[in-house]
């Protein structure tokens, strides 16, 4: 019988919100030894995730868009919103300054291979796991996938 995303999720994961502090993200994550975490509102309803790629801007910083002057005309060569998008992550004070939205979430009752599917093809790290009231009961990442698989083959 194939496992399913209950019988691998880290259960009851810690959480933070939108109006958690930097600072305290940052170190729940290095103390933790965790890449990522589920961003909930006062319900418990799942609207983020903040993931250490997400804390790369506060260090690197960002290049502003290049551009060319044409005709007393600025013109820039990339998507402006972008570096404004990024300004703000890497100014950001709070998680939710900083987090990505709407992220990629899953159900407690989906195939392992539906999951691993769904993390290769959109490129992400970690899936929030949302029961069927939106509720954030688990988190399934690639390291948990990966064990599933070594388990699978004793």
């Amino acid at each position: 019988m194939p496992k399913t995303v209950a019988d691998v999720m880290s259960r009851d994961p810690i959480v933070v919100r939108e109006e958690t502090p930097l600072k305290e993200a940052i170190q729940i994550l290095a103390e933790r030894h965790i890449s990522g975490l589920p961003v909930v509102d006062d319900l418990g309803k799942l609207v983020g995730i903040i993931s250490e790629t997400d804390l790369m801007w506060q260090e690197t910083g960002v290049t502003p868009p290049a551009y060319i002057m044409f005709l007393d005309s600025v013109i820039y060569l990339k998507n402006p919103a972008t570096y404004d998008r990024d300004l703000h992550k890497a100014l950001g004070q709070t998680v939710g300054e900083v987090m990505s939205k709407n992220p990629i979430a899953i159900s407690p009752d989906k195939t392992l291979k539906e999951a691993a599917t769904i993390m290769h093809d959109r490129s992400v790290h970690r899936l929030p796991v949302l029961d069927i009231t939106g509720q954030v009961i688990g988190i399934l990442t690639r390291g948990d996938v990966i064990r599933a698989m070594a388990a699978s083959q004793d």
